[in-house]
């Protein structure tokens, strides 16, 4: 058993061919550039790529195998050098049940399952091309037609305030669209972590999972998790997130709260903070309020003597992305990169004395600052993220 990286929610921004899948991601967010910087500078082991029901990235990865580039792993997924892939897919739901719109991811063992999963799918949205489609069918139908193909089932980024579950999604549980059961993990955003949500008493039967939600390249890995398997593949992944045969994630790297971009209630037009229960802005009088992740979570949440014992989590580190650190510019993480290898032998493998040895004294000490989580913030919210304050706490 070892342990491994992964980052299970990265999207393609453009085919090769330069066609659009995930229109708001970058340009240079194709499926040949994802395997290399998730490969080759993040060091990944693991890596879910969200849009692979889209038939010309299909065949980006078939005309990979034909090259030899990819193998198909007899375990599952798809073996690009060091890192696997677990094709994926991100969809929309808005059922009869929902008040909004919720975004779900679903994983695949083989090409093979995806291929028949996007051909199903076709016959249920409008453009099979594009990632975060609209599908016309209930959750329910949309988790059977998932579990048929072997696949697994995850709700994504359910806080965020826009498209998730318990954004708008659902008044109170997941049940009003989902079969709990068909559920294999919970994956948190970016503007929360497992502190806030200990006492969302129907979650304590999944396991967390933070990912980055990469719509360009730079944004990979900026939340990640360390899983113990016997190898990266799928069905070792089911594994961990089932919790089977001593399978599972043993640590949850990501943002501080304070960084997300919904962390706080803001008002829609200045941004400017708001009270939880505010209808109106005191700063410009705009009526229309973002409810921040943490006051949504607070409304979830039973505690006192109601709350029963929660499931024992494994350990959450507010880790800083490397390019969220001032003063890290392009030369120095060249430098760094050159030197050490990769971000991930950056953030955990990597002294303090061997940093300063390749950059200033204050950049080391920033980044060692960041992997530890002890810089300072200022609060994100409404879209904006938060920031990295430039004095060193």
């Amino acid at each position: 058993m070892k342990e491994f990286y992964a980052d299970l929610h990265i999207h393609i921004g453009r085919t090769r061919s330069g066609r659009a899948v995930k229109i708001t991601g970058a340009k240079t967010l194709t499926f040949r550039n994802v395997l290399q910087v998730a490969s080759e500078r993040k060091g990944l082991d693991l890596i879910g790529i969200i849009d692979c029901h889209s038939p010309e990235i299909i065949e980006e990865i078939e005309a990979g195998i034909l090259d030899g580039e990819i193998t198909e792993k007899t375990e599952g997924g798809l073996q690009y050098k060091n890192t696997t892939i677990i094709p994926g897919s991100e969809i929309e739901i808005y059922d009869h049940n929902c008040n909004g719109p919720i975004h779900v991811l679903a994983y695949f063992p083989t090409l093979k399952a995806m291929k028949e999963f996007s051909s199903w799918m076709s016959g249920h949205v409008k453009n099979i091309t594009l990632s975060s489609q609209r599908i016309y069918c209930d959750g329910r139908t949309l988790q059977k037609t998932v579990k048929s193909l072997g696949g697994l089932f995850i709700p994504a980024h359910v806080f965020t305030p826009f498209k998730s579950l318990y954004g708008k999604g659902v008044r109170s549980s997941l049940t009003e669209v989902f079969d709990p059961e068909l559920i294999d993990a919970i994956e948190l955003g970016l503007s929360s972590d497992t502190e806030m949500v200990k006492d969302i008493e129907e979650l304590d039967s999944y396991v967390f999972v933070t990912n980055s939600d990469a719509h360009s390249l730079g944004k990979i890995a900026r939340e990640y998790q360390k899983v113990l398997l016997e190898e990266p593949s799928f069905n070792e992944l089911a594994k961990a997130l089932k919790e089977t045969g001593n399978r599972k994630v043993t640590v949850n790297y990501g943002l501080n709260p304070l960084l997300g971009k919904y962390h706080q209630t803001v008002c829609s037009g200045c941004l400017h903070q708001v009270l939880r229960d505010s209808e109106q802005c005191p700063e410009c009088g705009n009526k229309s309020i973002i409810k921040g992740v943490s006051a949504r979570i607070e409304e979830l949440s039973v505690s006192g003597m109601d709350r029963r014992d929660g499931k024992e989590r494994p350990p959450y580190i507010h880790q800083v992305p490397l390019d969220f650190i001032p003063g890290l510019g392009p030369k120095s993480m060249e430098k760094l990169l050159v030197a050490f290898g990769t971000e991930m032998n950056i953030l955990h493998e990597v002294t303090l004395e061997q940093l300063m040895e390749i950059v200033p004294e204050k950049l080391a000490v920033y980044i060692d600052s960041a992997r530890k989580g002890t810089l300072s913030f200022e609060v994100g919210g409404g879209g904006k993220y938060g920031k990295v304050k430039k004095e060193l706490s």
